[in-house]
């Protein structure tokens, strides 16, 4: 008569007790046989997987090298996703190139503030997100006001309804800042001021780090695309090149606060950013749409832009001295002396805003800032060092190549402030009279000698 086994039935996370189908299924002395044979690795035949769900089938490690292949493949999709898109903005007309600069700037800034976000505290401060968003909003409301005051006043000043913003500009964003922080102070709570304070301060440093920052990316756009397209590239290629130097020669490490950085992928990684800064200037001086500055925001690529262009991007002969033995001369620009520093920054004090941002993520135990861009992680992962190059390139920009030069907004400006409307005709009077003289006005322009 055959022996009647019981089974002690387990229950799944459902509830099920599908947990013994296998030794159902499976004879005594062959479980025994396979224990003996293969201690602490059941072996399971097909039937027995058809009796588990999706959740209760054994988990096949992945093989290393696939991980490694579906991440590379991801990450360089992306990559040519990335690339090839900027590269039809940038082609396409500045005013993309600046759509997509605010959508990084506002992204990055979303990334950085929810990394101190405490949910169960803000349950019981709803405003303090408000004001984290309030702070941005006044934060490019002033910032992309400069900008455009800057660059665009000979057509602002002379508008009724903008005039009053231009020139007031400065006042209102202050004053809109200062509500935000009165509001702030009012809705201070007791047993939690040190949160509140510690987003305020949070707040804040993202304003500085990223939105500041990238304003002064806007401007290099302004300036010429070359200034914003050329640091930003620079950037990348170090970045490239660093990683192949590292993996192939990479031995000291360099840094403590990012172990796979080594000093040789880092002294590589500036010979080849260098070699790459010369070829890329050599081809991008020769277009005027990108070493114009923008006085049309409707340009693109076909349809050009128009400029005197910088001495900075004038190839002048050099004669190699006698003792070399060669007689041969060659056509430089000042900007390809200029590159050097701008490769080097790149390539050796860029990164540290990359290790700054490796710290950064330390401190919260994170991997990534979010996961906006897959296979990269988030959008301030791969600007962290495009920022603080920006600024770079501005400051150097401003201080050894741009050309200083009044400007038909600068004479406008100045006449509308500085001067009375008596003043302001008489001024008109005056340049009709030379422009007439000139053959450039057919008739002297007429205007009333006093005002009522």
């Amino acid at each position: 008569m055959a022996r009647k086994v019981q089974f002690q039935h387990k229950t799944n996370g459902n509830g099920n007790g599908n947990g013994n189908a296998i030794k159902k299924r499976t004879g005594s002395s062959s479980s025994s046989n396979e224990s003996a044979s293969n201690p602490g690795s059941p072996v399971r035949t097909k039937n027995d997987m058809k009796g588990l769900s999706a959740e209760q089938q054994p988990q096949v490690p992945q093989n290393e090298y696939e991980k490694k292949k579906q991440t590379f493949i991801v990450r360089a999709t992306w990559s040519l996703a990335m690339i090839g898109g900027f590269s039809l903005a940038m082609f396409g007309g500045h005013i993309y190139v600046l759509f997509i600069i605010t959508a990084i700037q506002i992204i990055s800034y979303k990334e950085v503030i929810n990394i101190a976000q405490v949910p169960t505290k803000q349950q019981n401060l709803p405003l303090t997100r408000s004001l984290n968003w309030y702070f941005l909003g006044i934060s490019m409301y002033f910032l992309y006001g400069e900008s455009v005051i800057y660059y665009f006043k000979h057509i602002l000043l002379v508008d009724k309804v903008l005039l009053p913003f231009t020139t007031h500009h400065r006042f209102i964003s202050f004053m809109m800042y200062i509500f935000g922080f009165v509001f702030f102070v009012a809705s201070l709570k007791k047993g939690h001021y040190k949160f509140q304070f510690t987003q305020f301060a949070w707040t804040h440093m993202a304003l500085y780090f990223i939105v500041l920052q990238a304003h002064f990316m806007m401007n290099n756009v302004f300036e010429g695309m070359i200034w914003m397209f050329l640091p930003s590239s620079l950037v990348i290629t170090n970045d490239i090149f660093a990683y192949i130097c590292g993996i192939t020669f990479g031995r000291t490490q360099l840094i403590k606060i990012s172990p796979k950085k080594t000093v040789e992928g880092f002294v590589g990684a500036w010979i080849c950013t260098i070699a790459f800064g010369f070829i890329m200037t050599n081809i991008l001086m020769r277009y005027k749409y990108f070493i114009c500055p923008v006085t049309d925001l409707g340009a693109n690529v076909w349809t050009g832009l128009d400029c005197v262009p910088n001495p900075v991007f004038i190839s002048h002969p050099y004669q190699l001295p006698s003792w070399t033995g060669f007689s041969r001369t060659f056509w430089i620009a000042p900007i390809q002396g200029h590159i050097m520093a701008f490769a080097t920054f790149a390539s050796l004090i860029a990164p540290f805003g990359g290790f700054f941002a490796s710290g950064l993520k330390r401190t919260f135990n994170i991997k990534d800032f979010g996961d906006s861009i897959p296979g990269h992680g988030g959008m301030t992962d791969r600007m962290d060092c495009q920022f603080i190059m920006a600024l770079f390139s501005y400051m150097y920009y401003q201080s050894f190549i741009a050309v200083y030069k009044t400007s038909v907004g600068s004479v406008i400006e100045s006449a509308i402030v500085g001067l009375t409307v008596e003043e302001q005709l008489e001024v008109v009077r005056g340049l009709s009279k030379y422009l007439y003289n000139q053959g450039a006005l057919t008739e002297k322009v007429r205007l009333p000698r006093h005002i009522a």
